[in-house]
């Protein structure tokens, strides 16, 4: 995955972002504050603004400056946690100017690392985490079957989508949505419903 491969992901984020953002909106405002869908579409807007500059950096500054731009931009919670997944991943990948699906995989890992210490969180407490570790799982387990990018990533975003279910089963124990209790039963995460758009962005570009 190179320089070029990587600003495509990113324009799909952009617009994946912005295409969802009353959706994701619409969900936050049933247990959280009712901003995810605007902060995300807020901080990827900026992100595209500053496309040009992001697209002369190497593959490491790149994703690093993403997750910089997220927690300047972003507000609530997602904010610093999107922000701290995609400067995980960066720093990771510090000086690559390409990606192989390797460091994909070990990236993707030291961003959840991040998540899950930056929001002191674990699975299956309603949260991001519950889309995000499924779809490790899948993609991992995908890679050492087949060794094919493609077919790994959409192994993950359909595991990534039953994550996305899974939540409505559960009663929220972090953030705002902790508040309800019980009553945060039947409805889905919005975070972990954008973290699944946003791999959707990469699925289309592998």
């Amino acid at each position: 995955m190179n320089r070029e491969k990587i600003i495509l992901i990113i324009d799909q984020m952009v617009a994946a972002m912005e295409n969802q953002k009353e959706y994701l909106t619409e969900l936050d405002n049933i247990i959280g504050d009712g901003d995810h869908g605007i902060n995300m579409a807020r901080g990827f807007s900026e992100i595209n603004k500053k496309r040009d500059s992001l697209a002369m950096m190497n593959a490491g500054d790149m994703i690093k400056n993403l997750g910089m731009i997220l927690v300047a931009t972003v507000g609530g919670a997602s904010g610093p946690l999107y922000g701290t997944a995609f400067m995980k991943a960066g720093m990771f990948l510090k000086g690559k100017e390409e990606i192989t699906f390797e460091d994909f995989l070990q990236a993707f890992e030291c961003a959840i690392e991040g998540v899950m210490a930056r929001g002191r969180a674990v699975e299956g407490e309603k949260t991001m985490l519950d889309a995000m570790l499924p779809a490790k799982r899948a993609m991992e387990k995908e890679w050492k079957l087949t060794g094919d990018a493609k077919t790994s990533v959409e192994a993950g975003l359909a595991a990534a989508r039953e994550g996305v279910q899974y939540t409505k089963t559960i009663i929220a124990t972090k953030g705002r949505a902790s508040y309800l209790g019980e009553r945060s039963i039947g409805h889905q995460d919005p975070g972990a419903a954008s973290f699944t758009f946003l791999l959707e962005a990469i699925a289309s570009q592998m």
